[in-house]
């Protein structure tokens, strides 16, 4: 069923895609809170919003999510995230003390076939199986750089993530001569970390140009390259340290910075201006995330059985999707329905997906209430009443869930 439910949405993407042009996607998991201890798959969870200085667990359950990236077809560089799969991830069920040898030998087994970067893995490839002629550029974050994905990297595919600043890095082992005996060697002597990398002034910086926060940005970069990690073994990857840019949190503030990032890529070859601009677009899954728990209410619906836990989300998932793909295809903007008065005015070119929905919802009902779509709103705000408004109806109906 989730193949058959998401195939619409991966066609809608590649169809607005260059034939040859590679399909980039994030993935990442979520938390929808619950309340019921009945729930199938609910449990205690980490907290992801809970202070650095203390772990929190909340009762919820766990889903993993594959966006892909639908280039915008107005603004070069600027993307949104469409889903093309919603998996449920729960975690097995602890077995009592006194349990047999045999349900805790069970338990053991489940957690790792259910761990969530092997499902993650498993969820690759199986996207990768559905779209097998062409190349695929996934962006993860630091949950999914490990030895449970890398090694697990389908053919085609290149994998992006985020690597510790002290991970331990080596060369690639030389190539063994006749006379050496034993087992082949994977890693050389050892190299700095990402860390010492980024404080060494003898490396110099690369000034690489991407898109992010709405508009274009110059950001310096550091590379090593071919590097060997423990996790992805005889594998030659790419490391890429990213120094942070200065911002200001208000009109006339001084500058700040951020944390820099370090990133491991699976492709050597790949350019750095696409491998930036592939990792700055993961923040389109988070967007995803708020819109399917605050808009489309994702986790809202009541339900229990692990059938329906798993469908019922998946099917709200995609019905987002396709709005998504929809507004696309009409080219929605912003200002395509002007707001009510007491909506605040915010400067953005982009069509959230509330915006969106409204739009829907004007197009609907215009038609089910014969009104005439092409001039039954007005961009000036006129002083009258409603008593003499020819459209007092129609305004009041799609203006009705602003």
């Amino acid at each position: 069923m989730q193949k058959e439910l998401f195939a619409p949405a991966i066609k809608g993407v590649l169809e607005n895609l260059d034939a040859k042009a590679p399909l980039f996607a994030m993935m990442d998991d979520t938390l929808v809170r619950k309340r019921g201890r009945k729930i199938s798959g609910a449990g205690w969870k980490r907290d992801p919003l809970g202070p650095a200085f203390h772990t929190n667990f909340v009762w919820g359950q766990r889903y993993l999510q594959i966006s892909a990236v639908l280039p915008d077809f107005e603004v070069e560089g600027r993307a949104r995230g469409i889903p093309v799969d919603f998996h449920h991830t729960p975690s097995p069920v602890k077995p009592r003390k006194n349990a047999a040898r045999e349900d805790w030998d069970k338990y053991k087994a489940q957690q790792k076939i259910c761990k969530i970067s092997t499902v993650g893995a498993t969820r690759l490839a199986e996207l990768r199986g559905q779209i097998p002629d062409r190349k695929i550029v996934c962006s993860v974050d630091g949950g999914f750089t490990n030895q449970e994905v890398f090694q697990a990297i389908p053919e085609n595919t290149v994998l992006i993530g985020r690597i510790r600043k002290d991970a331990s890095l080596f060369k690639v082992p030389e190539e063994p001569n006749g006379t050496n005996r034993g087992r082949r060697k994977y890693y050389g002597d050892r190299l700095p970390t990402p860390e010492e990398v980024r404080q060494n002034e003898s490396v110099p910086w690369q000034k690489v140009r991407a898109f992010a926060a709405g508009k274009w940005h110059e950001f310096n970069i550091k590379t090593m390259t071919p590097v060997r990690w423990k996790s992805t073994k005889n594998r030659d990857m790419l490391i890429v340290i990213i120094q942070p840019l200065a911002y200001r949190p208000r009109k006339g503030a001084k500058l700040l910075y951020r944390q820099p990032a370090y990133l491991i890529s699976s492709d050597t070859q790949m350019p750095l201006d696409q491998l930036l601009q592939a990792y700055l677009w993961r923040w389109e899954i988070e967007l995803n995330f708020r819109d399917e728990k605050t808009v489309m209410g994702v986790g809202e619906a009541q339900v229990r059985t692990a059938a329906a836990v798993q469908s019922v989300p998946a099917f709200v998932v995609a019905s987002y999707a396709f709005l998504l793909l929809a507004a696309h295809s009409i080219k929605a903007k912003s200002n395509s329905m002007p707001s009510p008065k007491w909506y605040p005015q915010k400067p953005s070119d982009r069509c959230t997906t509330q915006k969106i929905l409204s739009i829907f919802r004007s197009q609907y009902w215009g038609l089910r209430i014969d009104s005439n779509k092409s001039g039954f709103v007005s961009n000036s705000h006129e002083t009258r009443t409603h008593f003499f408004s020819p459209d007092s109806l129609s305004s009041a109906l799609c203006y009705a869930y602003k």
